[in-house]
């Protein structure tokens, strides 16, 4: 395949202009054909070989413009057939759509928790706003830059959602060489133009949407947002800003943006070291804290962490800090209180014991195992954080309180499982020895999505440490083909 430019992509079936339906047959030649491309090299006299491997970089781009186009028009259509078939179904008005979005996310490998703004899209693009759907389909903006357009003009109406459309005319390149801060502004301009009472009263509303989040970095950090009103915030980092210049003033040795770091959780949590009486539940192997064994530990709701930050933590020397403290102590001298809880898990597999309740509510101790096992929202793609332990079989069919039942959700995706025609249950592989839980989702459509419990530390991957009699069959064999080989060459001879 010398290139993939033109016809070549194109395949026997291809639903050009849209006047044919798309066909999974013809998405997998598709992705058969990128899959097999494999790009030659060109030499470096002949120019003209490079400028090809620009156009096909240029051709892909394209490709996923209108892929993504596509999606919306098939996300708006699938909305359309379920209202359908819950009104001939008797379904209440204000209830029709619902699972709707979660079931687009997870087709397209999303958090259900997407799934809303990918639905809001698909339906501004296609109903509201034909010239930026026209611009995706063209290759003239991509999803995420057709997202920023939808976005600032969400609080107008439909008729000036739709003008606004029609001023900007993405499709007649209006934003060829624009960033995403240039079609921001262009978006604003035009929304303000056309009702500068909804812009202001959204810019009013906003304040309601504070809210500080957590989320993890790289190399045991984290980090920690709070989207304030500007009043507000230029008020914190000013404050934080004052403090650090005047400890610098004074010789403290630490960067500013260090001792801002430092304020900022001393004045959170009211200690110098930011610990105070909150459980961080850390999951390690008994080898990694007593023996000093590589083997990283896991912080529940960060992930994974190397042994030794972990083993620092617990003895208070983790190095973050302005001044050093001694085993079991805080940073300000004070006494942590260290408390250890033994998780007896399968050799192997990691798959914690299960512990059986027969109450409805999962005990507390019931739902620490269940957080130590799944760590994360069980539903897959989704990585929120666990608010809700969930009855897989619910209990009010018999489900019973325990281990193997449990699951970990978020709030969104465990009201979603609630819904008609969603189905959940443990998977085969969960009964079977030696293998970790299993949770299978089913949604109306009849499609299904497993996700497995994550490996607690200690569980290596499968394989990597042969038993010493798996070895010695090897070397048997090994001896026994080197036997064969010698004999044939003599008898050659």
């Amino acid at each position: 395949m010398e290139g993939i430019r033109g016809t070549q992509l194109m395949g026997t079936g291809s639903p050009v202009g849209g006047a044919a339906p798309l066909s999974g047959a013809w998405v997998r030649e598709v992705i058969d054909a990128l899959t097999s491309f494999r790009p030659a090299l060109p030499n470096g006299t002949v120019p003209d070989g490079r400028a090809e491997l620009i156009d096909q970089l240029r051709d892909l781009e394209d490709l996923k413009s209108a892929a993504a186009a596509a999606q919306a028009r098939i996300a708006v259509s699938f909305d359309a057939a379920q209202r359908s078939a819950e009104t001939n179904m008797g379904v209440p008005a204000d209830e029709r759509g619902r699972g709707v979005a979660a079931q687009i996310a997870l087709a397209r490998r999303e958090s259900p928790a997407k799934g809303p703004r990918l639905l809001g899209l698909a339906k501004a693009l296609v109903s509201e706003m034909p010239h930026t759907l026209a611009a995706v389909n063209t290759g003239q903006l991509n999803e995420w830059r057709a997202t920023l357009l939808v976005k600032e003009t969400a609080c107008l109406s439909a008729e000036d959602r739709c003008a606004v459309d029609e001023e900007l005319a993405a499709d007649t390149g209006t934003f060829d060489g624009a960033g995403d801060k240039a079609i921001i502004s262009a978006a604003r301009a035009a929304a303000y133009r056309r009702d500068p009472r909804s812009v202001t009263q959204r810019a009013s509303r906003a304040a309601a949407e504070r809210h500080v989040s957590l989320r993890p970095a790289p190399d045991t950090m984290t980090y920690l947002t709070a989207l304030l009103p500007v009043a507000q915030g230029v008020a914190v980092h000013a404050a934080l800003t004052r403090h650090a210049d005047t400890l610098r003033s004074t010789g403290d040795t630490r960067s500013r943006g260090q001792i801002m770091a430092d304020a900022l959780v001393e004045r959170t949590t009211g200690t110098p070291g930011g610990i105070t009486g909150v459980a961080i539940q850390l999951v390690m192997t008994d080898r990694m804290l007593f023996q000093g064994d590589s083997e990283p530990a896991r912080l529940t709701g960060y992930g994974i962490v190397p042994a030794g930050w972990a083993r620092n933590l617990l003895s208070g020397s983790s190095g973050n800090t302005k001044h050093g403290a001694g085993p079991g102590e805080s940073e300000g001298g004070q006494e942590l209180k260290l408390w250890l809880r033994r998780l007896f898990t399968a050799p192997g597999t990691g798959e914690v014991v299960a512990v059986d309740s027969r109450s409805r509510l999962f005990p507390a101790g019931l739902r620490r195992f269940i957080e130590a096992r799944d760590d994360t929202c069980r539903t897959p793609y989704c990585d929120a954080p666990i608010r809700h332990f969930d009855h897989i079989i619910p209990w009010h069919d018999g489900g019973p309180t325990t281990l193997a039942n449990g699951a970990g959700l978020c709030e969104a995706c465990n009201h979603t499982k609630e819904l008609p025609g969603w189905t959940a249950q443990t998977g085969a592989a969960t009964t079977s020895p030696g293998t970790r839980h299993v949770l299978d989702i089913r949604t109306p459509t009849g499609h299904h999505y497993q996700s497995t419990a994550p490996p607690l530390p200690g569980t290596g991957p499968p394989d990597t440490a042969p038993s010493h009699s798996r070895r010695r069959r090897k070397l048997r064999h090994q001896a026994k083909a080197l036997r064969y080989a010698h004999l044939t060459e003599f008898q050659v001879a």
